[in-house]
């Protein structure tokens, strides 16, 4: 095998088997004289792993991404072309080829004991809260075993990593980052269980988290899981809905994705259960959007079906934040993470403070009256009636 062969299959293998660091390829010889060098490097995007090429110009860098077959192919026809030496990095070598422009090459090997690179990208930050490499991860199916998604489950593995993210900062907003005893932490319509059990990993055994599920059989599936994991002594899920599911005391209570009035049932329960941190991201909020009476400056604009969704999506988590700090909660509303990732974005916590404030129901039924809306699901099992009896 000449050393040009025998280079580029060292690098097929370092990128198939995700040990690659980097690729430096020097002394240029093509027509561009700006080029001085391409550097690649593996990189994690929102699609998948990529190859990350960047020319290094004498005034600028270009970057492009390419498939690791792409990007091997590219290499394989530049090197002693336009490159003439090819460093190769990975994480248990270092190999030098260095090429003549007569055709000749020379191959240096030398082993080393880097440690297993880390990808990095735009979609990758440096410091992840879940580690990539947990046993749940791949057990659900949204990663492999060196800790990269799976095809399709990019998007997923950023909502759980920025989801973490949210919960760490709103534990220690809570003061809930250091208890004296285990949080109880529900999860109501847990589905499928990527957030309870990043919410599991993340406490540890500083929480005992429970999954509420409709679906016996996600159920059986993420007890399996969580007992295969090593997390069962802290992490468990239970068959039922979230309006017939008893809250006697709960510390931090997630309802993500709950539809239409189910967020109303989940915030109901964790009100009447004194929750410290609540946090929910509503979805389909379809209860107010018959009542909806356009105000006539509005009429000409709420004609359109989708300014009336949206306004009816507006109008109900506003009452809910409203609601919520009426109930003695400080409340933030806030993007959970992109669009791009997920529709369903919207997310809405709220911390438990010392006392109602009862000095803010007539600006919920303002809001309320200006909308024409008379009844709702939160108000309604909260005892507060949107109506100015006066």
């Amino acid at each position: 095998m000449n050393p040009k062969t025998s280079f580029t299959e060292s690098l097929k293998q370092a990128i198939n088997t995700e040990v690659l660091k980097k690729l430096i390829l020097s002394r240029f010889i093509g027509e561009d004289k700006t080029i001085k060098k391409l550097s690649v490097r593996p990189v994690l995007l929102k699609s998948g792993p990529k190859l990350s090429f960047v020319w290094h110009h004498k005034t600028n860098d270009i970057t492009k991404n390419f498939s690791s077959d792409e990007g091997l192919e590219i290499i394989t026809r530049l090197i002693g072309t336009d490159f003439l030496d090819a460093h190769l990095f990975s994480a248990s070598e270092t190999l030098q080829l260095e090429c003549k422009q007569e055709g000749t090459s020379r191959l240096t090997r030398t082993k080393v004991a880097f440690e297993k690179p880390t990808l990095s990208g735009n979609d990758r930050e440096k410091n992840r809260v879940i580690n990539p490499q947990t046993r749940w991860l791949e057990a659900l199916g949204i990663t492999n075993s060196s800790g990269f998604p799976k095809e399709g489950m990019a998007s997923k593995f950023k909502q759980i990593q920025k989801f973490s993210e949210l919960l760490t900062s709103l534990l220690d907003e809570a003061h809930l980052t250091n208890p004296t005893k285990p949080l109880t932490v529900v999860d109501m319509g847990s589905g499928k269980g990527y957030l309870t059990f990043a919410v599991s990993e993340l406490l540890k055994s500083k929480a005992q988290v429970t999954g509420v599920e409709l679906r016996p059989e996600l159920v059986s599936l993420c007890n399996a899981l969580a007992s295969k994991s090593g997390m069962s002594d802290f992490l468990n899920f239970k068959a039922g809905t979230i309006a017939s599911t008893p809250l006697q005391s709960v510390d931090v209570l997630i309802a993500l994705h709950a539809c239409d009035t189910a967020t109303d049932d989940a915030l109901a329960q964790a009100i009447n259960a004194e929750a410290k941190l609540i946090i929910v991201s509503p979805c389909c909020q379809k209860q107010l959007r018959p009542q909806l009476k356009a105000p006539p400056v509005l009429a000409a604009s709420l004609r359109h079906g989708i300014f009336e969704e949206r306004h009816a999506e507006f109008v109900t988590d506003s009452l809910r934040a409203l609601l919520l700090e009426w109930a003695g909660y400080k409340t933030k509303v806030f993007e959970f993470i992109s669009t791009e990732h997920t529709a369903k974005n919207l997310m809405i916590a709220a911390i438990k403070q010392s006392a109602k404030k009862p000095e803010i129901a007539p600006t919920i039924r303002a809001l309320a009256h200006f909308y024409g809306i008379t009844h709702q699901a939160l108000a309604k099992q909260l005892g507060f009636s949107l109506v100015d009896s006066a």
